[in-house]
């Protein structure tokens, strides 16, 4: 996962200099749109990978028993 994250933080970075650097307008737009799709990627992979990480704690991976061994204790911390 991190060598994935840090491709993907490479080439935003690497599409945002070219966007300062090109004075072709129509270049300028498609180096940031391309740049805000490998964001909007890279948000939403890390928090796949975060509330997978979330559910497995707390037992929601499908398993009915993981279900219901969590509720007694969200109750007592509430």
């Amino acid at each position: 996962m991190d060598n994935v994250v840090s491709s993907l933080d490479v080439a935003i970075e690497a599409l945002n200099l070219a966007e300062k650097i090109s004075s072709i307008t129509p270049a300028k737009a498609a180096f940031g749109s391309v740049g805000a799709l490998l964001t909007m990627i890279r948000v939403r992979f890390c928090y796949n990978e975060m509330k997978f990480q979330v559910d497995g704690l707390l037992g929601f991976g499908g398993e009915r028993a993981g279900v219901c061994r969590a509720w007694p204790i969200l109750r007592r911390h509430l």
